[in-house]
C-alpha cells in the first residue's frame, strides 16, 4: 500500500497566510475556537478510504482504518512516522478506547465488534443480535459507566470492497453492550443508515448521523440511562451528508462533512443550539475526526485518502 508522510518543513504547497482562510468563522461564538496561527495540515496520504481515527495519548500517536485497504495505520506524533499498525485489519471502520484504554474496533468483514486486550489478544464483543448477525459495525463510542454504543448500518456488505457483499439479516440499528452482563439491546432503530455517533460531554445527548438520507441529517436523542427517548433533527447536512461526528467540552457538535464539494467538504462545527458557526474546509470528503495531541487540542480528520489536523482552542469530551 502506498503512502506519504507529510513532514514539516515541506515547500512542496504554497505557504498558508494566517489565519489559514480554510477554517472559517460564521458566528462570533466560533472565534474563540480558531487559533489564528494555526493551518490545516495534511500528515499523510496515499490511503483509499480512512476511517475511525483513535487517539494514543500514552503512546503520542494516531491510529486509524483504511477500511477497504484492509489495513490499520499508526502515525507518531514525535517523528512523524506513518507505519501498518494491524495487516489485515478485518477491513477495520470505527475504533474507540475503553475506559481500560484498551482499543475497541468494528470490523466490516467478520461483521463485529471486537477487543484488543493488553497482551494483543483480540477478543469478540458482539457479533450476533436476536441469533441473527450483524450487518457491518461502522462507528463506537463507550460511555463513562463502561457500556460500549455501536452503529451497524450495512455499507460494509453492500459491495466486495470494504468487506464481503451479503444480504442484510438485521435492520439497521445502534446497539448498546451492557458493560457487567454483556447484554445487546436495539436503542435506535428506524434511521436508514446509522453511522457516526458520540455523546454530549454530560451524556444527557445522544448524537446520531443518518447517513442513507439525502441530504444527510443529524438527530439528537435524550439519554434514558441504558436507552433513549425523544428523538428529533439536530442538523441538515444540505446538501451533502455527514459522517462521524464528536462533540468538545462545551457541548459544540463537529461534524464530518462530505458530499456537498469546494466550501462544503471538510468539517461543519454546530452550536448546542444547532447553529453552524464555523468549518474546517478540506480538499477532500471528511469521514470521521477525533480529537487528541499532547493537550487534547489537535483536531485529526480522515479525509479520504489523507489524513489532517489542526489545533484548535478547545478539546474534546471523553
Amino acid at each position: 500500500m502506498a503512502f506519504d508522510a507529510e513532514p514539516p518543513g515541506r515547500w512542496t504547497d504554497p505557504p498558508v497566510r494566517y489565519p489559514d482562510p480554510a477554517v472559517k468563522v460564521l458566528d462570533p461564538r466560533f472565534s474563540r475556537y480558531r487559533i489564528v496561527s494555526a493551518a490545516v495540515e495534511r500528515l499523510a496520504t496515499g490511503f483509499r478510504w480512512v476511517e475511525g481515527p483513535v487517539w494514543f495519548g500514552d503512546q503520542h500517536a494516531l491510529v486509524w482504518s483504511d477500511v477497504p485497504g484492509n489495513t490499520m495505520w499508526r502515525w507518531d506524533e514525535l517523528s512523524g512516522q506513518v507505519t501498518p499498525f494491524r495487516s489485515p485489519s478485518h477491513f477495520s471502520n470505527g475504533n474507540t478506547r475503553d475506559r481500560q484504554g484498551r482499543l475497541v474496533t468494528c470490523e466490516h468483514l467478520e461483521r463485529r465488534v471486537t477487543r484488543t486486550e493488553y497482551d494483543g489478544s483480540v477478543s469478540v464483543l458482539a457479533d450476533r443480535f436476536q441469533d441473527r448477525r450483524l450487518n457491518s459495525p461502522n462507528d463506537v463510542i463507550t460511555a463513562t459507566d463502561g457500556a460500549i454504543w455501536f452503529s451497524d448500518p450495512t455499507y460494509g456488505i453492500v459491495y466486495d470492497y470494504e468487506g464481503n457483499r451479503a444480504e442484510p439479516e438485521l435492520p439497521t440499528a445502534v446497539y448498546r453492550l451492557a458493560p457487567d452482563t454483556g447484554t445487546l439491546t436495539a436503542v435506535v432503530t428506524g434511521l436508514v443508515q446509522p453511522n457516526g455517533l458520540c455523546f454530549s460531554p454530560d451524556e444527557q445527548l445522544l448524537y446520531v448521523v443518518d447517513s442513507g438520507t439525502s441530504p444527510g441529517l443529524i438527530h439528537v436523542f435524550d439519554v434514558d440511562g441504558p436507552t433513549v427517548r425523544n428523538g428529533r433533527v439536530f442538523a441538515d447536512m444540505g446538501p451533502g451528508s455527514s459522517d462521524g461526528v464528536r462533540c468538545d467540552v462545551d457541548g459544540n457538535l463537529w461534524a464530518s462533512a462530505a458530499g456537498g464539494g469546494d466550501g462544503y467538504d471538510g468539517v461543519h462545527v454546530f452550536a448546542p443550539d444547532g447553529t453552524l458557526i464555523g468549518q474546517v474546509l478540506l480538499p477532500e470528503q471528511c469521514a470521521n475526526m477525533t480529537f487528541g495531541g499532547r493537550k487534547g487540542n489537535r483536531l485529526f480528520m480522515a479525509a479520504s485518502q489523507s489524513i489532517y489536523s489542526l489545533y484548535v482552542n478547545t478539546s474534546g469530551c471523553v
